[in-house]
C-alpha cells in the first residue's frame, strides 16, 4: 500500500468549515494536488495557537500565517474577520468574536450588538463584514488580500444558517439574511470568499513553485 501524500499546504485555524471552503475553492486548481490529504487544519499539522496581537484584520491574518508558516515548515494560510458597523465607528471590527466579553459566543455577542443599537433607525444600520487573508511561506508573507461585504442590520436575528452575525445583516441588493442564504450562495459573495479568491493566483503559483523546488 502505497504512503498517504505529504501536506502542502496549511490553513491557520481548527474551524472546520473554513478549511471546507478553502478545500472546495483549490479543488482543480493545482495539477496532482489531492485537498481532501494535503491541505490540512492547523491541528493536523500540529501548529500552536497564534496570539492575534495585531490591531487590524490584515495584522491579525499575517500573524497567523507567518507563525504557523514557520512552525510548520508547509505554505500557510490564514484570515481574520468580522463585522463593523457604521455608527460604532467600525466597531466590533477585530473584537466581533469576543464582543460580549468570552470568545466565540455567538448568542452573547448577538444580544450585546442588537442591545447597543436598539434606537437606531433602519436607514443608519449600515454594516460591513471585512476578511482579511494572507499566505505566508517558512521564509516569509507571500501575499494579503481582503474582501468585504456590505449590508444592513435588522433589529432581531432572522435564518438558522451561519455563524457569527450572519443572522443579523441582509447584503445589499437582497432581501434575506446571510443566515438565510444557502452555502454556495453565501460563498459567492461572502467577504471571506472573496479575500480567499483574491489570493486564490499567489496561493496557486505558491504550490506550483513547490513541485519545481
Amino acid at each position: 500500500m502505497s504512503e498517504p501524500a505529504a501536506p502542502r499546504l496549511v490553513l491557520a485555524t481548527r474551524n472546520q468549515g473554513k478549511l471546507r471552503e478553502l478545500r472546495e475553492l483549490l479543488r482543480g486548481q493545482v495539477p496532482g494536488l489531492d485537498v481532501d490529504t494535503q491541505v490540512i487544519d492547523a491541528d493536523t499539522a500540529g501548529a500552536p495557537d497564534v496570539v492575534e496581537s495585531g490591531v487590524t484584520f490584515a495584522a491579525n491574518a499575517v500573524l497567523k500565517a507567518e507563525q504557523t508558516a514557520i512552525a510548520t515548515g508547509l505554505l500557510a494560510v490564514a484570515d481574520d474577520s468580522g463585522l463593523a458597523v457604521d455608527v460604532l465607528n467600525g466597531a466590533p471590527g477585530i473584537f466581533s468574536a469576543r464582543w460580549a466579553g468570552r470568545h466565540g459566543d455567538d448568542a452573547a455577542n448577538l444580544s450585546l450588538l442588537l442591545a447597543q443599537l436598539s434606537d437606531i433607525p433602519a436607514e443608519q444600520r449600515g454594516a460591513a463584514f471585512r476578511c482579511a487573508a494572507a499566505l505566508a511561506a517558512p521564509a516569509g508573507l507571500v501575499a494579503v488580500k481582503e474582501g468585504e461585504l456590505r449590508g444592513t442590520l435588522l433589529a432581531a436575528p432572522r435564518g438558522t444558517g451561519g455563524f457569527g452575525y450572519d443572522p443579523v445583516l441582509v447584503p445589499s441588493g437582497m432581501d434575506r439574511t446571510c443566515a438565510e442564504l444557502s452555502g454556495p450562495e453565501k460563498n459567492a459573495i461572502s467577504h471571506r470568499g472573496l479575500a480567499f479568491r483574491a489570493l486564490m493566483p499567489a496561493l496557486v503559483r505558491g504550490l506550483e513553485e513547490q513541485d519545481t523546488a
